[in-house]
């Protein structure tokens, strides 16, 4: 096995859910993204196997240094696990995600750490054999499942079928999508988002919620974003429910449609909101329009345009050496 002194990987922004797809659709973003640099400890560190944080930047001090607790740190052990290589690494983890903040930052720490401990014993799984690990890392944070860790890991517009890889299913992207993101400076943990969700629904909320997931699915399919950014749209159970946690949420949306946007929905647990777009000028106003009503508001935010990261584009190896 090669074994390196030192690499580091990057991994992405997520949008989980589409909308209409709650825990089985996602999609990586081109950026921003968190870096993991991990270093193979010296005789003298040595103290056996096992992944020590020796730092942590861009989190404000908000994040563990315990290994069994960090997600970076839980996910670059786990490959550690999987490899059976007796060593001990020093991990760096920075941040380029807020946290709470609708963008998968605890998979994207999750997923860049197993990234960086497989380049560093030269890449000997494959991204199909790190899910799991990469999972590990993030159900510390925000439970065991795959809707911000599949695309992170793979790039692109995932359905998420199950926990396994050969259950995550790569959906086409339109060529001409562009995204515009607004995130305002208002934290909403996944925990909070996951419990004002009700325990049941009907069954015409069933029905409709699953046509529009088809009708997502198809309009991927067909590079028809119009109808993609309706379908998103149409969530009719958990939108609702969680609306009142995202601040402006209808300002926003209208002032993005303004602008020229297709469509806006909730980033994942939020407050992050994801307006929909077919050009990148348009995009782009759609962002300005977004952060000009928070701006307004006196409500703290930022805001780009961005391209769903295809394969090669997401997560990835920086360096190795």
């Amino acid at each position: 096995m090669t074994t390196y002194a030192r690499a580091e990987a990057y991994a992405p922004a997520t949008a989980a859910n589409l909308g209409v797809g709650f825990d089985i659709m996602g999609l990586a973003l081109c950026e921003p993204g968190d870096v993991v640099r991990v270093e193979l400890a010296s005789t003298e560190q040595n103290g056996g196997s096992g992944v020590r944080v020796m730092g942590i930047t861009g989190d404000a001090g908000r994040l563990t240094y315990d290994a069994d607790k960090n997600t970076a740190a839980i996910s670059a052990n786990e490959v550690l696990k999987t490899l059976g290589v007796p060593h001990r690494v020093n991990l760096w983890l920075d941040k380029g995600l807020p946290l709470g903040s609708g963008l998968g930052s605890s998979a994207a720490s999750a997923v860049a750490g197993a990234l960086a401990v497989n380049a560093l014993f030269g890449e000997p799984l494959t991204l199909d054999e790190l899910l799991s690990a990469a999972m590990e890392g993030e159900a510390a944070v925000s439970g065991y499942h795959a809707d911000n860790v599949g695309p992170c890991l793979f790039g692109g517009i995932t359905l998420i079928g199950g926990l396994s890889a050969d259950q995550i299913y790569r959906l086409p992207v339109p060529k001409r999508l562009v995204l515009a993101l607004v995130t305002p400076n208002v934290e909403v943990l996944t925990a909070l988002a996951r419990s004002v969700l009700p325990k049941t629904v009907t069954m015409r909320q069933m029905i409709a919620q699953t046509a529009a997931v088809a009708r997502l699915v198809d309009a991927l399919h067909r590079g028809d974003i119009a109808t993609m950014a309706a379908a998103m749209e149409s969530d009719g159970i958990i939108e609702p429910a969680r609306a009142h946690l995202m601040p402006m949420l209808a300002e926003v949306r209208a002032a993005a449609k303004t602008a020229g946007a297709l469509g806006v929905v909730i980033s994942g647990a939020g407050p992050t909101l994801c307006a929909v777009c077919d050009d990148e000028a348009i995009a782009q106003e759609a962002a300005e329009a977004m952060q000009a009503v928070y701006d307004a508001a006196g409500i703290g935010a930022t805001a780009c345009a961005t391209r769903v990261a295809a394969d090669g584009v997401g997560a990835r190896v920086l360096k190795v050496e």
